[in-house]
């Protein structure tokens, strides 16, 4: 099966590039609302799937313990842009578990906000791992594990008792098979396992809606999900498709992207989970995808709608504000 073309960019009256993708949205049992290609096919979800990845911070007790608020739940999910505030906050949570910095596993490296590299290259020597993106994601690992009474110590490594833990919950809430045939390194150096689509799909519908999960998980998963929409700058940062999705529609709308034109989303009032993948990776496309798809949902709000669909089709400018051409999806999407 050929994924079909879901995202055109033109440059004057030509398009000069084309998106293959796939999207699939699943309400809480697993029924498919809407689908776009082939949806079965096991994509690597990368930074998409970090909610599902924090449900061990909340299920040991280690949030509550350490008194975590939205905002260190939010960044526990995050792929965030290294701005300060999220620096502050990953401290803050490696603090409470009396680690810091040098216990992080995740590496380090400059921030992709363009104003907030600038600052750091202009105060900075280096980046060090608290800017890493998934500074946050991992600041929380260690939460669980250190008030877990375990060694944090290889908490990266595919055998380590958390990447167990999260291997287990991922299984459970997408039912794929996770192992080594499967299994790659992620940016951040933890382990990643292509799943269907449709899975990804159904466990942050399940997230979203509690459906088919006990009641301890899907308190945690409520939580999670609501502090990600209650801080959508936590989540990722200024001028990001996630922050700005979610802020469209605060407390209504879950966001979170992935490497390589992966993007998981929920819609908890309307028990609704939406997984997808750009085929080639483009990230621009990708959010163009996400939008469009969440904006399926919303046609009875226009003005939703609207900001929604105005996410999925706009306009480029160059340096000097010349309209150049258009991102827009297909009629996929009608």
């Amino acid at each position: 099966m050929s994924n079909p073309v879901l995202v055109e960019v033109t440059r004057g009256a030509l398009v000069e590039s084309r998106h293959r993708g796939m999207v699939i949205a699943v309400d809480g049992d697993g029924n498919t609302v809407f689908s776009l290609g082939e949806t079965d096919v096991g994509v690597f979800p990368r930074s998409a799937c970090k909610a599902m990845q924090a449900l061990p911070l909340m299920e040991t007790g280690a949030a509550d313990a350490y008194g975590f608020g939205t905002r260190e739940l939010a960044l526990a999910c995050s792929s965030h842009n290294g701005e300060p505030e999220h620096v502050a906050v990953a401290a803050k949570m490696l603090a409470a578990a009396g680690r810091d910095v040098d216990t992080l596993e995740c590496g380090a490296h400059w921030s992709g906000n363009q104003k907030t590299l600038i600052e750091q290259a202009r105060t900075l020597e280096r980046p060090i791992a608290l800017h890493n993106n998934c500074s946050g994601k991992h600041a929380g690992f260690i939460c669980a594990v250190c008030h877990d009474g375990g060694d944090p110590t290889g908490y990266v490594t595919y055998d380590h008792p958390l990447q167990r833990e999260i291997r287990g919950t991922m299984e459970a809430l997408t039912g794929g098979v996770l192992g080594h045939d499967n299994c790659g390194t992620d940016g951040c150096s933890i382990p990643t396992y292509a799943v269907p689509l449709k899975g990804l799909a159904h466990g942050f519908a399940k997230m979203a809606t509690g459906a088919g999960l006990e009641p301890e998980r899907a308190r945690a998963s409520k939580r999670l999900i609501e502090a990600c929409m209650a801080e959508p700058f936590y989540v990722a940062g200024t001028g990001r498709a996630c922050t700005r999705l979610m802020q469209l529609a605060p407390g209504r709308i879950f966001a979170k992207t992935g490497a390589e034109g992966v993007f998981c989303a929920a819609i908890p009032g309307k028990g609704i989970g939406i997984a997808l993948k750009c085929e080639d990776g483009t990230t621009r496309a990708a959010e163009a995808m996400v939008a469009a798809t969440l904006a399926r949902f919303f046609k009875d709000e226009p003005d939703l709608h609207a900001s929604l669909r105005g996410m999925a089709d706009h306009a480029m400018h160059n340096w000097n504000g010349l309209f150049v051409g258009d991102v827009r999806v297909t009629d996929a999407f009608a």
